[in-house]
């Protein structure tokens, strides 16, 4: 928590795709935080987007500034760990964007040293505030579909052209999996919490590919089967989420319209914003024609807005660092269930998963 401030100061680490089109204006549309600093290699058009705010060269330039209370680290991947120690160890408080780390032994480290340094640090898990995610949770708070037995995610894609950048390039914390899955288990996990077992594939299909770009995920609940897919060769025809139970299904269409808004320069507070026009399809176990239903209002700032609150008012960190272990703990054991064929336990510690389970440090 932050005393005897009325607003938070903020450094971002990144101006490319995602500091840009994401935490930036996301960050901007929150009362009471202030971006006021950012580190880009791309200072031009940091300026011409935030004519005020100070563009520093490197992140090392950020940790020592005394006008910055908390680092949001929208860098590759590999540079999460570095950062947000250096963040930390300057007693910064930290946002990470997904994946928090490359390995689940990372996680622990970073979140050990959060504890220690007693700051907040937290995964920007911003597609838990999208329209379908927001509805399912409704769904399968009210019961409407009964015991859910079977709930499929799937976040596809149609590049068949490999880019040469980063997430595309072989190396440490790329591929789709790392790009993509975060979103995937930290909804799955958000929803039903710890599964039992785990089992995956991954591929490489689109010719001259170095990485993978397609990934087949599927956790164990017991009753309940959880399936995870993420591909670079889907043109359509795929529901992005469906949800089976024993008093009917739902079946949601479409992504979530924050990132087009976005992209178009629409920010939240506009009347639009965030207002899904394709329905969910509710099927009644009874028969029938499908009924659609309106999904929720999507607002991914909500994230800030409770990194904002926590921060000032002490409130709960909006995705905590048990949170962020287990995710890492999904993806972690989904790459290795991947690389040897077979079906792995969570490798969670009892504490872990008592922590998760009670929701301490939730």
């Amino acid at each position: 928590m932050v005393s005897n401030v009325n607003s938070i100061r903020v450094a971002l680490i990144g101006y490319g795709f995602v500091g840009k089109t994401y935490h930036a204006p996301l960050i901007q549309s929150v009362p009471g935080l202030e971006l006021t600093v950012v580190s880009s290699s791309r200072p031009d058009e940091v300026r011409k987007d935030f004519p005020l705010v100070h563009v520093v060269a490197k992140p090392e330039d950020i940790f020592t500034r005394t006008d910055v209370d908390l680092v949001v680290i929208a860098s590759p991947n590999d540079s999460h760990v570095p950062l947000a120690t250096a963040a930390l160890n300057t007693d910064k408080h930290v946002v990470v964007d997904k994946p928090f780390t490359i390995t689940l032994a990372e996680a622990r480290d970073l979140v050990e040293l959060s504890r220690t340094k007693r700051k907040l640090l937290s995964v920007f898990q911003n597609r838990r505030w999208d329209s379908d995610f927001l509805a399912v949770k409704t769904l399968v708070a009210e019961g409407r579909l009964g015991e859910i037995l079977h709930f499929e995610s799937h976040y596809d894609r149609f590049r068949p052209e490999v880019k040469n950048r980063w997430r595309e390039r072989a190396g440490s914390g790329a591929g789709l999996w790392y790009d993509l899955g975060p979103h995937l288990v930290d909804q799955a996990l958000d929803l039903f919490g710890l599964p039992q077992k785990i089992s995956a594939s991954l591929a490489i299909q689109r010719p001259n590919a170095q990485i993978d770009d397609w990934a087949h995920v599927l956790l164990d609940y017991g009753r309940l089967r959880v399936i995870l897919n993420c591909s670079m060769l889907v043109a359509g025809g795929i529901p992005r989420m469906a949800v089976h139970g024993t008093q009917g299904s739902w079946l949601k269409y479409g992504f979530d319209i924050q990132e087009s808004q976005l992209l178009r320069g629409m920010h939240p507070g506009d009347p639009n914003w965030g207002k899904d026009p394709l329905p969910g399809l509710f099927y009644d176990g009874l028969g029938g024609p499908a009924q659609e239903l309106p999904v929720p209002r999507s607002d991914q700032s909500q994230y800030y807005r409770d990194i904002r609150d926590a921060l000032l008012e002490g409130k709960a960190n909006p995705v905590t660092p048990i949170q962020a272990i287990a995710v890492m703990a999904v993806l972690e054991t989904t790459i290795q269930s991947a690389a040897i064929g077979q079906v792995l336990p969570l490798p969670l510690t009892e504490q872990e998963r008592a922590a998760y389970d009670s929701r301490e440090l939730r």
